[in-house]
């Protein structure tokens, strides 16, 4: 054995005890960490001969790069939709680690992860009051779950019109309608071969909304002449957290031949606070949904779900069956991940999540959600009597989206925002809506508090133009 790694294999509890506690430290003082950062690093581009061993590559680690590493899991990193991880969740984090278990059957020879991510899903379907015939994995986040779902609709559209598209290849004609996609989404046609420009535009509902119009939609779709086609609807837009009206899309599945998929990325976890569950109402007739964990779940970052009705699973198996292998068996014979989704090679990703959701429970995510939507409402207060500020739209949930008062300040937008997020003290986005250069607030972050809104305030007041 490697002399190095013997000695490290010697010295593993010392090791992950100096490295925890590093860990700690870092986590208790969370909020005093910048947003940002302004470094110049000389990349190295050789590597050591021999080795530092794993207290040497600590130190380097912590000489070179650590003072840099920003507060993404803070409470005033508000860019990006990016929770923070539970105490709960960084101990699944850390013992998925550990564990290092190649996550695929759920029966048979091999490990139990399997069974601990079908037991994370069938609880996050009681936490959203979703049916329980949908079938769930995890992925890295939205983009693949979006490709996920996405793929498989590919393939039921392709047995609509009789063609194996998982094995023959890309037929014409695949009918994308929607409103107001996701970038992921997007990029999901794109990868899936579908063409990322390929899609049938829905209106937006007048009155200052992102919500598709369905007028429009029942125009369009008249305009297939009964081709079946994809609907991709929005449980929650990026920029103003609007829902499509998912009582009427469910009339517009019920009377046509459609796959109905809902990208709810972080606006499903509306369906935790009782005061906005009803946006959701009539979308637990999809055939897939999106939605990501290290939002508004609160675990470390990489970490999503995607849900397929259940009677989709020989379609499911079709679109990414691993059948090329002989010791991998049939993949009809029992359930397995293999099967049922892009990756072979994957990790325990759903232990975080099952910690968390465990430590928790439905209550604990009922008053995050319920807390992170008052905090927005704070913030969205402040910019409506700030005096140089104006709301862009209504805050529906828990984006704010704002700009400079006055289209004369347009051009002072940028500069306004780097000159925020410079100070170190929060961190939000740039975006465009309805012609419009603003700025994104997003309040998914359980440690987010009444003080952190005003420190984020008292840093807005000292750079405003």
């Amino acid at each position: 054995m490697n002399e190095l790694l013997a000695n490290d294999m010697q010295s593993v509890a010392a090791l992950m005890h100096m490295t925890q506690q590093q860990g700690v430290d870092f986590f208790q003082n969370l909020a005093a960490r910048p947003t940002s950062v302004q470094a110049d690093i000389t990349l190295a581009d050789r590597l050591p001969e021999t080795g530092l061993g794993a207290a040497g590559a600590l130190q380097h680690f912590n000489t070179k790069f650590e003072p840099l590493i920003v507060g993404s899991s803070g409470p005033r990193y508000w860019g990006f939709v990016t929770g923070g991880a539970t105490p709960a969740a960084i101990m699944g984090d850390m013992l998925a680690g550990f564990y290092d278990q190649n996550t695929q059957s759920v029966k048979g020879q091999g490990d139990v992860s399997a069974n601990i991510e079908l037991e994370t899903i069938r609880q996050l379907l009681d936490l959203f009051d979703l049916p329980r015939d949908f079938l769930g994995g995890f992925v890295t986040g939205a983009t693949l779950s979006n490709f996920t779902c996405l793929a498989v609709a590919r393939q039921w559209i392709g047995r609509q019109q009789g063609d194996d598209i998982a094995r023959d290849g890309m037929v014409d004609g695949i009918k994308i309608l929607s409103a107001l996609p996701h970038s992921s989404t997007i990029k999901s046609l794109s990868m899936l071969g579908i063409g990322s420009n390929n899609i049938i535009r829905i209106k937006v509902q007048e009155g200052n909304r992102e919500s598709m119009d369905m007028e429009d939609l029942q125009y369009q779709i008249a305009q297939l002449h009964g081709a079946p086609f994809i609907l991709i609807a929005s449980a929650g837009t990026v920029n103003t957290v609007d829902f499509d009206d998912f009582k009427a899309i469910a009339r517009v599945k019920a009377a046509y031949d459609c796959w109905l998929h809902i990208d709810g990325a972080f606006g499903a976890f509306a369906a935790c606070s009782p005061a906005h569950k009803q946006l959701l109402e009539g979308w637990e007739v999809a055939d897939s949904i999106t939605i990501d964990c290290h939002k508004w779940l609160n675990v470390p970052y990489e970490s999503a779900f995607f849900l397929i009705r259940e009677k989709h699973k020989v379609l499911q198996t079709e679109t990414f069956q691993n059948s090329n292998a002989p010791y991998l068996g049939n993949p009809l014979d029992h359930f397995s991940y293999l099967n049922f989704l892009p990756e072979n090679s994957r990790r325990l990703r759903a232990l975080p999540a099952w910690f968390t959701l465990q430590a928790y429970g439905k209550k604990g995510y009922q008053d995050i959600v319920t807390h992170s939507i008052a905090m927005a409402q704070l913030f969205s207060e402040y910019v409506e009597q700030s005096g140089f500020l104006d709301l862009l739209a209504p805050t529906r949930l828990n984006n704010v989206c704002f700009t400079l008062k006055g289209r004369e300040q347009q051009d002072r937008v940028q500069d306004f925002l780097v000159a925020l997020n410079a100070t170190g003290k929060v961190f939000m986005t740039p975006t465009v809506y309805n012609g419009w250069k603003g700025i994104r607030a997003s309040f998914v972050n359980w440690r987010t508090t009444p003080q952190d809104i005003a420190l984020v305030i008292e840093a807005m007041e000292s750079v405003k133009p």
